[in-house]
């Protein structure tokens, strides 16, 4: 009986020791990099079987036990997670258990078009492309915001989402940073504010951005716009022109576009135009709840990213002749004001 007990202990002791080996020593995978994907409410054996099934070489008991046996099989979290060479059974636990998913990321620019915002998420890595064949009003419908237009409606940042993901999520964030940055700038604007609603609001701060070339420039130029709003001058800001040309726009405005009446023109139409003209940052929204108070009613970029300002007609002409009209060739801005 004693030869009996020690041999089974010297098994035991064995087996412990091979399994404590096996949990330091990298897996084979069946490529480079394996996609292990974890659904939601997967329990230990089934992230076992599918770790197996998606390139994992080695027993799926093995790491079932190892799983149940380290106590933290439960805290196994879902998603998408990169395997790559070296991992252990001991590592790969942790990965999970941490929730280290696969993930990459995508940036909007401040001042893109929701065409541009579009095209950056279809050059994205590893992001599926959900809205597909979707109009922009069954885009926004499938966001929860039926009957709203996409433009102007999301938010300027660098967005992280899981390896394989939707671009529906990348949007969604966006919209809900949008929401948030608003309701902050509206909720902060200055109690005289000629604006109606937040929706006006976010129309000027993207007109905002678009004419402004010089961060400091941004709450004056909003001013000089609440100030021939309050007036009711039409706005005379080329950029909504040039959105409202869309793609017959060839990068020369023309005098006759200034002429032709679309609903973006604010030569030919008094007020804001109907939609945001691009997507404004936080800085553009400031400026345009909280403007600079000035008596300015014009503008004139310089030529370096800022802008000349001026009280009267007069002035403002003799700005123009002195930082436009020497200038060749004219790049459309803000030079008609």
């Amino acid at each position: 009986m004693r030869r009996l007990a020690v041999g089974l202990l010297v098994l035991a002791l064995t087996a412990f020791g091979g399994a404590l080996w096996w949990l330091e020593q990298p897996l084979a995978l069946r490529q480079a990099v394996v996609d292990l994907k974890i659904a939601p409410g997967m329990a230990a054996r089934q992230v076992a079987l599918q770790a197996v099934s998606d390139g994992v070489q080695t027993s799926p008991w093995a790491l079932y036990a190892w799983f149940r046996l380290s106590g933290q099989a439960r805290r196994i979290q879902a998603g998408t997670y990169e395997l790559t060479a070296g991992l252990t059974p001991r590592a790969l636990l942790s990965k999970l258990v941490k929730g280290e998913r696969a993930e990459r990321q995508v940036t909007l620019l401040e001042g893109w078009t929701f065409s541009q915002i579009q095209q950056a998420l279809a050059g994205a890595a590893d992001l599926q492309l959900a809205s597909g064949e979707l109009s922009s009003a069954a885009l926004m419908a499938k966001l929860g915001r039926q009957g709203q237009l996409p433009e102007g409606r999301f938010f300027p940042d660098t967005y992280r989402y899981p390896k394989g993901g939707s671009d529906l999520e990348v949007l969604s964030a966006a919209l809900q940073a949008m929401d948030r940055q608003l309701e902050q700038a509206w909720s902060a604007r200055t109690p005289d504010s000629v604006l109606r609603d937040p929706g006006e609001l976010l129309i000027l701060a993207s007109i905002v951005e678009k004419e402004t070339g010089l961060g400091a420039d941004r709450p004056l130029v909003a001013g000089v716009f609440h100030n021939r709003l309050k007036r009711g001058m039409p706005l005379q800001t080329d950029p909504t022109v040039i959105y409202g040309m869309g793609e017959a726009f060839d990068g020369n405005l023309r005098r006759r576009d200034l002429q032709k009446d679309t609903p973006w023109n604010t030569y030919t139409r008094v007020g804001l135009p109907p939609t945001p003209i691009a997507m404004p940052g936080q800085a553009s929204l400031m400026a345009a709840a909280r403007p600079a108070q000035t008596k300015a009613l014009y503008f004139v970029a310089r030529g370096d990213g800022s802008s000349e300002f001026s009280e009267t007609l007069e002035a403002h002409n003799r700005a123009v002749n002195r930082y436009q009209r020497r200038q060749q060739p004219k790049p459309p801005g803000n030079e008609r004001r």
